[in-house]
């Protein structure tokens, strides 16, 4: 009786770590919200067929393949949101503005230059005033479609402009600001929500707001609470509550100097 040798090559090892990676992106926009059981059910529904097809029990593989195949529909029916999340965050964290044309051509530093001192200054002084407050500082993931929902200001960072944004009679404070480099690009631009559902209850669409924009790209996100003052840092989708002035130039600095 011959002996059967399971040839594995190069290509099928590429082949495998492409869906592991595609799986793991996607399982981690659906974790922590309740389209994370039905991505579980439907994985385990895919892997029992797979294994009634190699045991060749042809009736219930042909039931769960039937099942499959009318379940491609309702998953993208289901899922809509967390596949058009998945295709913005392929697009924007991946395709970074590393590789955008103008840098191409002039080899631009995209290491982030941004005004520490004046940035941490107007965080320190809205927390005092408990001023609401959404900050998002671009690193490699351009973001320049959610600058577009807002108003283009592109002007030098200052805390006192950052302040007077955020101040509640000026019709720009609903909203965030993007930072890019040393300037504030844009205002009162629309930043996608998270939907996780494991965050604490005192988190309102503004904490929400700023761990979705990171959920989606490798930008930093500074909250600042209006009930409490407390200021959150929001960083690969985690956010940490109640965090320091210390801290937060700490951070920024570590930031800067690409550590």
């Amino acid at each position: 009786m011959p002996y059967l040798f399971i040839t594995v090559r190069f290509l099928d090892v590429i082949d495998i770590l492409l869906v592991t990676f595609l799986m793991y992106q996607f399982y981690s926009l659906v974790r922590g919200t309740v389209a994370i059981n039905i991505f579980i059910t439907i994985f385990s529904i895919y892997l029992i067929w797979y294994v009634t097809k190699a045991l060749n029990m042809q009736l219930l593989s042909s039931i769960l393949g039937q099942v499959i195949g009318v379940g491609i529909i309702a998953l993208v029916v289901v899922f809509q949101p967390e596949i058009r999340r998945f295709l913005l965050l392929m697009g924007t964290r991946y395709m970074s503005r590393k590789f955008a044309l103008q840098n191409l051509f002039i080899g631009r530093d995209v290491t982030p230059q941004i005004r520490i001192k004046e940035i941490a200054r107007a965080c320190s002084n809205l927390s005092k005033n408990k001023t609401g407050a959404l900050i998002v500082i671009e690193r490699n993931s351009a973001l320049q479609l959610y600058a577009e929902s807002g108003v283009i200001i592109n002007a030098t960072t200052t805390a006192p402009l950052i302040e007077s944004i955020f101040f509640k009679n000026n019709p720009l404070h609903d909203g965030a600001i993007i930072i890019v480099d040393e300037k504030i690009f844009a205002a009162r631009c629309i930043l996608p929500i998270s939907e996780r559902n494991d965050l604490p209850t005192h988190f309102g669409l503004r904490h929400r707001a700023g761990l979705g924009i990171t959920e989606l790209t490798d930008s930093i996100a500074i909250i600042v609470s209006e009930e409490s003052g407390q200021v959150s840092l929001a960083e690969n989708g985690r956010i940490t509550s109640n965090v320091s002035l210390k801290t937060l130039m700490k951070y920024l600095n570590n930031l800067v100097s690409g550590h």
